[in-house]
């Protein structure tokens, strides 16, 4: 009887373990859908290697700042990128946020680029979502790329917070001035 009762109380913790490992697996991103001309594009956000970045960008996307934004600048093998208003890369958010890089070891450098010890968690490897911004390394603002192809000098220089889960065929489609018909946060 004692065995019986060790071997379910075992098998309930391990249960208990499993389900809360699950959960916050299921936390540590957040699906963002792009709907464009072209098709939809989903990336998963980095909500725990790049926070301040993601919380941006959920905003930002909540309030439908993106809906109807173009993609202004595609830049074959290379880049898309869009979220400008003005729609010619010189526009943004009110808001700026700094530059934040989360390097292996768990070393959060925020508001400066990584220096050479630093490997990023996150990689500009083909789908990589990033944010945009000017030589100031704390400029971003609602200005971001989905990277073509592999561009790993990006890395520690710009604040990557995603990669593109489903519709990368639809990223290698776009075009300039193709647009963002609708950003939402999947529920």
């Amino acid at each position: 009887m004692i065995t019986n009762l060790k071997y379910f109380l075992s098998i309930m913790i391990i249960l208990i373990a499993w389900g809360c490992n699950n959960s916050q697996a299921s936390k540590k991103g957040v699906i963002v859908n792009i709907k464009t001309t072209k098709g939809l594009i989903q990336v998963k956000l980095a909500t725990k290697e790049a926070p301040l970045t993601t919380k941006n960008f959920i905003q930002l996307a909540k309030k439908g700042f993106y809906n109807g934004l173009t993609f202004h600048r595609v830049v074959p093998n290379f880049v898309i990128q869009g979220g400008d208003p003005s729609g010619d890369g010189s526009g943004g958010s009110k808001d700026t946020i700094k530059l934040e890089i989360l390097c292996e070891g768990g070393k959060m450098i925020l508001g400066d680029i990584a220096p050479e010890d630093c490997k990023p968690v996150l990689r500009h490897k083909i789908g990589a979502i990033s944010m945009a911004r000017t030589q100031d390394p704390n400029s971003a603002s609602s200005q971001f790329f989905i990277t073509l192809n592999n561009h790993y000098f990006l890395d520690g220089k710009y604040a990557a917070f995603g990669y593109v889960i489903k519709g990368m065929d639809v990223v290698k489609q776009i075009k300039q001035t193709d647009k963002m018909i609708s950003v939402s946060i999947q529920k």
